[in-house]
């Protein structure tokens, strides 16, 4: 499912997420990553702040390629794959993002069944799928809220809600928990390890060491952009 030979990061001077690249070369924020995740695996991702936990994740999803190495993703060779491939690729990746990325002019239900509705689902199908998914989230009643009538708590919610309602072959989650009380963070992870049972490859980049003290599970650890642990 996953494989990293050799695989480094670095973004250009002045990168920042969005901005197109420059040509001045800028630190490397990955270095020399070897690892192979089996399809179906879960995975924690640790690690301290700026060790490259979110970098990783943006190369999982398809958002930068390497700049050194290779990455072997869904059966495709990455740094070979044409760009006009790469979108298909993604709609097979559920990504939560630490920042959720919401819509904010689209209602809750707008912005879960968002991916179905770029993936051509009939919209019978696409109400049958937002509502359950809306509901397991406990927002059934928000479904109409736009995320500025939201708390945090609940934007994340749909986040969650979003990245998984067209069950991806490969679910990443950037600190998915980090707006969430104790009885929402462990609805989260009975439902990703639901999408993880499912066949699903699941990899979580997370602070909260007494959530993966409840939910134990092999880890890739990273420190100032290496791989020091690999589970």
């Amino acid at each position: 499912m996953i494989r990293l030979d050799g695989v480094g990061l670095h973004y250009s001077q002045g990168w920042r997420p969005g901005s197109q690249s420059g040509s001045s070369p800028g630190p490397e924020v990955l270095r020399d990553l070897t690892c192979i995740v089996p399809e179906g695996g879960f995975r924690w991702l640790l690690g301290p702040s700026g060790a490259g936990k979110s970098s990783l994740l943006r190369l999982l999803h398809l958002a930068v390629r390497p700049t050194s190495g290779r990455l072997t993703l869904l059966g495709a060779d990455i740094g070979r794959t044409h760009r006009r491939e790469l979108p298909s690729l993604r709609r097979r990746i559920g990504m939560v993002f630490q920042d959720f990325s919401l819509l904010p002019h689209l209602s809750a239900y707008d912005n879960v069944a968002l991916p179905l509705r770029i993936a051509g689902r009939a919209e019978g199908q696409i109400r049958s799928d937002v509502i359950e998914m809306l509901r397991w989230v406990g927002l059934g009643r928000k479904a109409a809220s736009r995320p500025a009538e939201l708390s945090g708590g609940e934007q994340q919610r749909v986040a969650i809600a979003r990245a998984v309602v067209g069950r991806p072959s490969l679910l990443l989650a950037d600190e998915p928990t980090g707006n969430l009380d104790e009885v929402q963070a462990e609805r989260l992870m009975i439902l990703l390890k639901e999408m993880n049972r499912l066949g699903a490859t699941v990899i979580v980049a997370t602070h909260n060491d007494a959530l993966v003290a409840r939910h134990p599970g092999r880890a890739l650890r990273l420190d100032h952009g290496r791989l020091v642990d690999n589970g």
